[in-house]
C-alpha cells in the first residue's frame, strides 16, 4: 500500500519552497546576480550540511526503513571539497567553519538520525531533489554570473554517478511511497521537510549582507521586490506529472 509520502511531501512544502526561493540570496541568484564572496560561503555551509546528512545516512544504511533511503550515487561530499578547493586554495579545510544558522541545522540532522531516523528522509528530499531538479539551471546561472571555466566551482551540480536524472527522481519517489511507515510518521515527514526549509532559508538569509555590500542596497531591492514561485518548484511540478 502507498503512502503517497512523495506527493505530500512536494505538496505540504510548496509554500516554504517558495518563500525560500524567494529570499534576497537566492532571488537575485535566480536572476543571474551571484557574488563570489557570498557564494563560497554558501559552497562552505553546504559542505557542512551533506557531510553531517551523508555520516548519518552511512549509519542508518542497514535500518529497516532509511536503508531504502540509502543512495550513496547522491552524495555531494566530495563534489563540494573540489569546489572549496576552487573557492579557497589547497588549505580550505582551515578557512572555512559552518554558520550559526548552519549549525542550527546540522545539529537538527544528527537529533533527527539519533532520535527519530524516519525523519532523515524529509532531510534528504529537501536537498537532494531540489538539487537534481534545478541544478543545471543554477549551475548554468553561476557559470555566467561568475565567469567560470567549465567544471571550475560547479562540481556540486554534477552527479557523476546517475546516467538519467529524470528517472532516477521517479525511482526515489517510488521507493519514498514503498517505505514501511504509518500516517501520523508521514505527517511528521512533511512537518520536518518544512523546518528542513526554514533552515535553509536562514543560512541564505546570512549571506544577504555580504552580497549586499558587494551589489549596492538599490540593486538588491530591485532583484528582490518581485516574489516568484521558484523554477525548480515548477521543474519538480513538472516532472511529477
Amino acid at each position: 500500500m502507498s503512502s503517497n509520502l512523495a506527493l505530500k511531501l512536494r505538496e505540504g512544502t510548496k509554500k516554504a519552497h517558495t518563500m525560500a526561493e524567494n529570499t534576497g540570496f537566492i532571488a537575485c541568484f535566480l536572476r543571474g546576480t551571484v557574488e563570489k564572496s557570498s557564494y563560497r560561503k554558501l559552497v562552505a555551509n553546504l559542505y557542512y550540511v551533506y557531510s553531517t546528512m551523508e555520516e548519518e545516512m552511512h549509519k542508518l544504511k542497514n535500518h529497516p526503513v532509511m536503508g531504502k533511503m540509502y543512495f550513496p550515487e547522491l552524495d555531494r561530499k566530495g563534489s563540494l571539497e573540489k569546489d572549496l578547493e576552487y573557492y579557497y586554495g589547497s588549505n580550505w579545510r582551515s578557512e572555512i567553519s559552518p554558520s550559526s544558522a548552519t549549525q542550527a541545522y546540522i545539529d537538527q540532522i544528527k537529533k533527527v538520525g539519533t532520535e527519530q531516523p524516519e525523519l532523515m528522509v524529509a532531510h534528504l528530499y529537501t536537498r537532494y531533489i531540489g538539487d537534481l531538479s534545478g541544478g543545471q539551471i543554477l549551475k548554468k546561472i553561476a557559470v555566467n554570473a561568475m565567469n567560470l571555466n567549465e567544471g571550475e566551482g560547479t562540481n556540486f551540480y554534477e552527479f557523476q554517478h546517475i546516467d538519467d536524472e529524470k528517472a532516477f527522481k521517479k525511482m526515489y519517489r517510488e521507493t519514498l511511497d514503498s517505505l514501511a511507515i504509518d500516517e501520523a510518521t508521514v505527517d511528521q515527514i512533511v512537518n520536518e521537510a518544512n523546518d528542513a526549509f526554514h533552515h535553509n532559508m536562514n543560512m541564505f538569509k546570512e549571506l544577504e549582507g555580504n552580497l549586499i555590500k558587494a551589489i549596492g542596497v538599490q540593486l538588491f531591492n530591485l532583484l528582490t521586490r518581485r516574489t516568484r514561485r521558484g523554477s525548480t518548484e515548477e521543474t519538480l511540478a513538472t516532472a511529477e506529472n
